[in-house]
């Protein structure tokens, strides 16, 4: 299977990128890998007009990489993850896969804040 974790590690072996770069795309890939369901779910939810199997590969990518930095890693603050997967979607897609990203992890992140201040409140 041509997974985007083995694609990085075979990169890595053959010397195209370095070392160090496993050290923060490694876990981060393996947590989009766990939770890719769950993720090409939610990204089906909050971007209904941009199907997963016709959106450019590239957003996609940024997309799952994005929540899953937002929903399931924490390796950075939620605001500067999403403020550094949008800017990455505008170098790399352009402007209107930046709103994209931006709106999906925005929101995913308001979501997921909200979660947070029920479960939070019904434990008082």
């Amino acid at each position: 299977m041509r997974t985007a974790l083995a694609v990085l590690e075979r990169r890595v072996a053959a010397g195209d990128m370095a070392e160090e770069t496993l050290v923060w795309s490694r876990p981060l890939l393996e947590v989009v890998e766990a939770n890719r369901p769950q993720i090409d779910a939610a990204i089906e939810r909050l971007a209904p007009a941009f199907p997963l199997a016709t959106m450019a590969r590239i957003d996609r990518s940024l997309l799952r990489c994005g929540l899953g930095e937002v929903i399931h890693s924490r390796t950075a603050a939620p605001i500067e993850a999403i403020a550094a997967w949008t800017s990455l979607a505008r170098t790399y897609s352009g402007e209107p896969a930046r709103k994209l990203v931006n709106g999906v992890l925005g929101t995913a992140l308001r979501e997921v804040a909200a979660t947070a201040e029920i479960d939070g409140g019904s434990n008082s």
